[in-house]
């Protein structure tokens, strides 16, 4: 049996599985701490339940992308760019918000070195300058440090290089490399990296934490962290990569939508407290984003998924009598303010209750709001929804269209009717279920000329790397199989230069492996 859990902004799920059937599930408020709302959901799925029957335990969480957007638990962090002279104007933190800037410090060295895509170097490595550079960092007490070089998922060496000399001179230093955690594109890449090397001291506390919520219920099994293509990783690699769970809770409702209806191909709305995230899977994945995406204002190339977020969820507020629905909610406090829990605030929720589409709260409360005024936020509801789905929509043709969340009960059957609509059993809990039946991944992206190997040689050879990543991140090397192969022309280049990029996913490593309880 496996336990999922899904740690939102408004509530924390959690289910229990035996195969694909669902044997308990729970959806609570989130907990100010987080790790009271774990514990209380182990309670209670696991009420009854011998905890030497669980095998694993996945979680998703949206812990570090809060920790950016609020600008919270970020360590300071020195940026190393290995590329001059190109982008002498443009160094790092260029782009970002002054508030988290000066929360990281904005501590940016710029250095020469780097290749091109095609291996030509852009400079030679001064050594001396590269001493210079760590002296500084080492004066100034700083241990994160995040390096990024032009190119280097062509060609690490200069990453790696600084590294070892880091390492060297600061022997705890915690050190992101751009090149294992970006795509290419150095500006969003570098950022990436800088981003993942300010989280690392808190994501040790969090996977700790986690960890003990297991260990409190005598749970020994292995622990598995959600990222954000659909995927896991070990606690061991969340350590190390803890900006790639960012958006992983849209990532989880998506794979858990497919799983509860069997559909591969569909566009899935997840309707929580506060908005409905709309996706698409593709082959039961969901459809990433080819877009930069910002996190917490700053550009990013992380592989994303390609997700609309509309205001409108349980605890969205209604106004201009049913005309205006959102953006601002209630949220987590609906259970307080909502008229149907005895508050003063007309909601989403209210709307339903009184139109009969859910059950929840007091409907007497709501038994005096005026006919007229509900079926205009009816239509509105529906108008919204219709034309962000359409939004979505690949190429304009009809697919299913699957709802799930805590609020999926806000739409009522006589609306949507003009689509494919599946409401699935346990749909409240989806983003659990993805967490509980993911597998784990690894990508890889390179350019590459099919002039100079064939496209079979070039594929097979980022798909190596990807393999390895995903062993890195927990997977049994035995069960890897290529999921996405994404090859794209690059033009203004030598004929025949390709950006390659792979995806690779396979089943858990052996349960056996203890090294998450250390």
């Amino acid at each position: 049996m496996r336990i999922g859990i899904d740690v939102g902004g408004t509530h924390t799920d959690a289910v229990l599985m035996d195969g694909d059937k669902v044997l308990a599930s729970t959806k609570a408020l989130t907990s100010a701490d987080v790790i009271s709302g774990i514990k209380n959901a182990f309670a209670t799925i696991l009420d009854g339940v011998p905890t030497g029957k669980i095998e694993t335990v996945m979680i998703g969480t949206t812990q570090f992308t809060n920790a950016v957007v609020e600008r919270r638990e970020l360590t300071p962090v020195a940026a190393i760019r290995i590329g001059l002279p190109s982008g002498r104007g443009l160094p790092p933190f260029s782009d970002w918000p002054d508030d988290i800037r000066s929360e990281i410090g904005g501590h940016a060295y710029m250095v020469k070195g780097g290749y091109l895509y095609d291996g030509w170097p852009v400079a030679d490595i001064d050594l001396d300058e590269i001493d210079n550079v760590i002296k500084d960092i080492k004066s100034k007490g700083i241990k994160n440090i995040a390096i990024a070089s032009a190119f280097s998922p062509m060609n690490a060496e200069p990453e790696d290089l600084i590294a070892s000399k880091i390492r060297e001179a600061i022997p705890d230093a915690d050190i992101t490399l751009s090149n294992t955690i970006g795509r290419l594109g150095i500006l969003e890449r570098e950022n990436a990296a800088i981003l993942n090397a300010s989280l690392l001291p808190f994501a040790r506390r969090v996977v700790s934490s986690f960890i003990g919520a297991l260990k409190a219920y005598g749970l020994a099994c292995p622990l598995y962290v959600s990222q954000n293509d659909g995927t896991l990783m070990s606690t061991d690699f969340v350590r190390r990569f803890p900006a790639l769970t960012f958006a992983s809770g849209p990532t989880n409702s998506l794979r858990g939508a497919s799983r509860l209806t069997g559909l591969k191909n569909a566009i899935v709305v997840d309707i929580g407290g506060t908005t409905s995230d709309i996706g698409v899977l593709q082959d039961g994945f969901p459809r990433e984003s080819n877009v930069v995406i910002k996190v917490g204002g700053i550009r990013t190339n992380f592989r994303m998924p390609d997700i609309l977020a509309l205001g409108l969820g349980g605890g969205s507020i209604i106004s201009d009598n049913g005309l205006a629905i959102g953006p601002k909610s209630v949220g987590h406090n609906l259970v307080n303010e909502g008229l149907v829990f005895g508050g003063n605030t007309l909601t989403a929720s209210d709307i339903a209750v009184a139109l009969s589409h859910t059950k929840m709260g007091d409907p007497t409360k709501v038994s005096h709001l005026n006919q007229e005024m509900l079926l205009s936020a009816k239509s509105t509801m529906q108008t919204m929804l219709e034309q962000n789905i359409d939004m979505m929509r690949p190429g304009g043709g009809q697919i299913p269209v699957i709802l799930v969340g805590g609020g999926a009960g806000l739409i009522g059957k006589d609306m949507l009717a003009g689509l494919d609509i599946h409401r699935p059993e346990n749909a409240g809990v989806a983003n659990a279920i993805g967490a509980a039946i993911a597998q784990i991944g690894g990508e890889s992206e390179r350019l590459l000329s099919y002039q100079d190997m064939s496209r079979d040689a070039a594929v097979e050879l980022v798909a190596n790397d990807a393999r390895e990543r995903a062993v890195a991140a927990g997977a049994d090397s035995a069960s890897l199989r290529v999921a996405d192969i994404e090859e794209t022309s690059v033009p203004y280049m030598n004929e025949g230069a390709t950006r390659v990029r792979v995806k690779v996913i396979g089943d858990i490593a052996s349960l056996s492996k203890g090294d998450d309880h250390d």
